[in-house]
Order: structure tokens, then sequence, then C-alpha cells
């Protein structure tokens, strides 16, 4: 563990210095081990944050009150300490900036972890100068403080007239708030995404409940399952 950054209160980014890291794509992640003094383990999956032009790895985690792993990395963790990792993993849930095709990213909560290394991927290519495809994010969160990594991405879309970004509060919105207001729907993926037509990538990553829409909706609007991708989570116990 080389260094730590809050990104909400109950979200931190861990950077670490893989000896032997073989490099990743983006979109796979990494399996990590804690185990106890009296030899009990426990593994969790957590998506690779990083883009594959960086050296370091990061990982982003949120904090769950009943995990057995999220508090500790969260709150425990410190600056020199090790962690066993077994990765980069997935071959399924991965972009490259060579793919055709625009590129529609869904995300809820901490899902925007592997997605966030797509957009960081595409602008470093981006920065090198050489074409990127278009892309647009759709990102629901519950709250403003909520929306992880919030100044980079605005920052990004800030510089690229080709990245589009539009969030979603369901809970709680704050004055002059100009985002959607509710929860990904059919009539809001109709407004951000791509037509069929121009066959974009999708690839959507969140709750089990907030995926299966997203997913449901895209194909209802006509575009094809094989072009989206989706990764899921719901309770695990962190």
């Amino acid at each position: 563990m080389v260094d730590l950054h809050d990104e909400t209160p109950r979200v931190r980014s861990l950077i670490l210095d893989v000896p032997d890291w073989p490099g990743h794509l983006a979109g796979q992640h990494v399996d990590v081990r804690l185990t106890a003094e009296d030899g009990y383990h426990a593994d969790r999956s957590y998506s690779i944050a990083s883009p594959p032009e960086e050296p370091l790895v990061a990982l982003t985690v949120e904090r769950l009150a009943d995990g057995e792993v999220s508090p500790y990395l969260t709150a425990e963790l410190q600056i020199g300490d090790l962690l066993q990792l077994r990765g980069p993993i997935g071959g399924w849930f991965i972009w490259e900036t060579a793919m055709a095709g625009p590129l529609l990213l869904v995300a809820g909560g901490s899902g925007i972890v592997p997605l966030i290394a797509m957009l960081r991927h595409r602008e470093a290519v981006r920065a090198r100068g050489a074409a990127v495809p278009p892309a647009r994010l759709l990102y629901s969160c519950r709250t403003p403080g909520d929306i992880v990594y919030r100044e980079e991405i605005d920052r990004l879309a800030a510089g690229d007239a080709a990245l589009g970004v539009s969030y979603t509060l369901t809970r709680a919105q704050p004055p002059g708030w100009a985002g959607y207001r509710r929860r990904i729907d059919e009539a809001m993926l109709a407004e951000v995404a791509w037509a069929p037509a121009q066959a974009p990538r999708a690839y959507l990553c969140g709750g089990s409940g907030l995926v299966e829409a997203a997913a449901a909706g895209l194909c209802r609007l006509g575009h094809p399952a094989e072009r989206i991708r989706t990764e899921r989570f719901g309770p695990s116990g962190g």
C-alpha cells in the first residue's frame, strides 16, 4: 500500500504497488484476501480503478456497515501495509479504445469503479493525440455526497466535447440541481443513449436491480443484447 485517498465519507481508494504486476485491461478486477490470526480468511472481488497506462493499481472500496472486508480496507488499512491479491481477473467486462462503436457507460453507486478505469484509459489515449470513440456516462447515486470521482468526471467532461455526463440523484438533490431526480428508467436511457443504429457498446455496473432494469430498457429501445455487457453486485457481506 503506497497511498490512500478518501473519495466520499464511505468510499476510499487504495493505491497499490504490486510486485510483478503483469498489467491489466480496463474493466478487470482482483480478488483481495484477508487472513485472521486463527487462519480464517475472507475473499472479496474489487474492480480496478486505474487505467492500463498506470503502473500502480488503484482499488476503490465502499464501506459496508456489516461487511467483513470493506470496513478494514476503508478504515484500518494503513500506508505500508500488505495485501494478498489475485489477478487481474476477467475477460468479458473489458473495454479498449480500439473497439468499434461509441461507448455508453451506466453506473449505480460504487459501480462507477470499472467504468472510471475505462474513462481514464480513454483519456490517456486521447492525451497522446490518438483518436478515441465518443463516450457517454449515466451515473445514478442516492445523494450528491455519494457521487464518487465527481470532480474528476466533471473535469474530464469539461475538457472533452465528445464525453457527455449525466447524473441522476434518487433520494436528495441540492438546490438548483439540473440533473435527473429518479431511478434510471427507459425514458432516461432513451434521452442519454445513442440510437441503436449507431451501435454503441454499453457497459452497465451497479446493484442488481439497477443493472437488470437498465439492460432491459436498452433492449426494449432496440439495442442488441450482444452489445450490452453487465457487471452487478448485491448484498455480499462486503
